[in-house]
């Protein structure tokens, strides 16, 4: 595995759920509103669990 890739899964793994998400659905260039939906959903789905 080169050195590059070992720093960026290190990074990975610093991040919380909800950054990942975020970065994930920045990426597909979702709207804002449709990310702060799913955020609010993922929230909601970990608090009633």
């Amino acid at each position: 595995m080169s050195l590059k890739l070992q720093k960026e899964i290190m990074v990975q793994k610093k991040k919380k759920l909800l950054d990942i998400v975020r970065d994930k659905i920045r990426f597909k260039h979702y709207s804002y509103s449709t990310e702060k939906t799913y955020i609010l959903w993922i929230k909601q789905y970990i608090l009633f669990h």
